[in-house]
């Protein structure tokens, strides 16, 4: 069963019961909008029209989802990636970095304007990654909760999700290589529920005239390995068909670790092939179904035999281009220190990890 990732320092493995009182505040660390015209620059057509893009191999960039206190004192319970990150990603030829951030920083109140301050915080980035030819996924760190409120509850019907994706879809109208994320590992809830807020928030999207491509989740994390399984409720292979895009630019997003439990939580790979091998039956679903999917969480400890199952992974995906658009690696960002999923340089030297992640991008 997957388990929740909270983003911590390691260990990471956390109680599900933790999960349900913090799952909203995303991660934990103990440590100027820009102007249209930066984003004209990366626009299609003037309707936000947008054709496929091309293969997106990257990296997540956390920190802004950092922090239990929320909203949190900036510098100090969370923070944003760095210009530096960028650039040395983007010249490593990652094309695709995913911010993850929380809701409710961004949007303090349900239904109201998005906050100026955080939003020139996350716009400041955004604007330069576009700047350096990236293409930048929004991510909402939020595992489908709001304060600790289940999405398509009372307390958070999915109109509060429709109205914080409408807001930025139209923030993001003009910048096509932006890509819509909506929510950070959904769990623990029907997974007809989580529907029914998916196409709420894609119906809004689309009813901005964006056409960007929007990145699914599902139910139960994503993970890939249980995709097809009902240990959660109904299976997202059968719940996830229902999927409504006017526009018809999506595509799933899953995530998928190497350790025994495929919980991201340990450093060690079961095998050198398990990557594949868990990422084959959501493969086989995608391509019966005529779908595309993205995988947009990965990660092994520093071992050999990690590194052969990542490589193995990504073999698996470009052995598979048809029905994949890319993925984004867990994780880079200015506050991991020394833990050993980062992709952070030391200095001048490459993470280990960069070696097995760039041949395919």
């Amino acid at each position: 069963m997957l388990m929740v990732r909270l983003r911590t320092r390691p260990p990471r493995a956390l109680a599900i019961a933790a999960l349900l009182v913090t799952a909203a505040c995303g991660s934990e660390a103990n440590h100027a909008s820009s102007s249209d015209a930066a984003h004209s620059s990366d626009a299609g057509s003037s309707d936000g029209g947008v054709s496929a893009p091309p293969w997106l191999g990257g990296v997540s960039l956390a920190g802004a989802e950092f922090g239990t206190n929320v909203p949190g004192v900036y510098g100090t319970d969370y923070t944003y990636p760095t210009t530096a990150e960028v650039d040395y990603f983007v010249g490593k030829g990652m094309r695709a970095l995913r911010i993850p951030f929380l809701w409710e920083r961004l949007q303090p109140t349900l239904n109201m304007a998005l906050d100026a301050t955080e939003l020139g915080r996350l716009d400041a980035i955004v604007a330069y990654a576009l700047g350096k030819g990236a293409y930048v996924v929004l991510d909402p760190h939020d595992y489908a909760r709001y304060s600790g409120n289940l999405v398509g509850s009372a307390a958070v019907p999915n109109s509060a999700l429709a109205d914080l994706w409408t807001r930025l879809a139209t923030k993001y109208a003009a910048a096509p290589h932006v890509i819509f994320a909506l929510m950070n590992e959904p769990n623990t809830m029907p997974t007809e529920q989580w529907l029914s807020a998916a196409n709420a928030a894609i119906a809004a999207i689309r009813a901005t005239g964006a056409q960007h491509l929007v990145l699914v989740p599902g139910n139960a994390w994503t993970g890939a390995h249980s995709w097809a399984e009902t240990w959660y409720g109904s299976s997202n292979a059968t719940v996830m068909l229902g999927v409504v895009d006017a526009a018809n630019n999506y595509a799933y997003e899953v995530h998928q670790y190497l350790d025994s439990n495929s919980s991201g939580t340990a450093t060690t790979c079961v095998s050198g092939t398990i990557g594949s091998e868990r990422l084959a039956g959501f493969t086989d679903w995608l391509v019966a179904n005529g779908r595309r999917g993205f995988l947009g969480e990965l990660g092994g400890g520093r071992n050999a035999t990690c590194y052969q199952a990542v490589d193995d992974m990504l073999d698996h995906l470009d052995a598979h281009r048809d029905v994949w658009v890319g993925f984004t690696v867990w994780a880079a960002g200015p506050w991991w220190g020394a833990y050993e999923f980062s992709l952070e340089p030391a200095g001048a030297v490459d993470a280990p990890e960069v070696a097995y992640v760039t041949p395919h991008l």
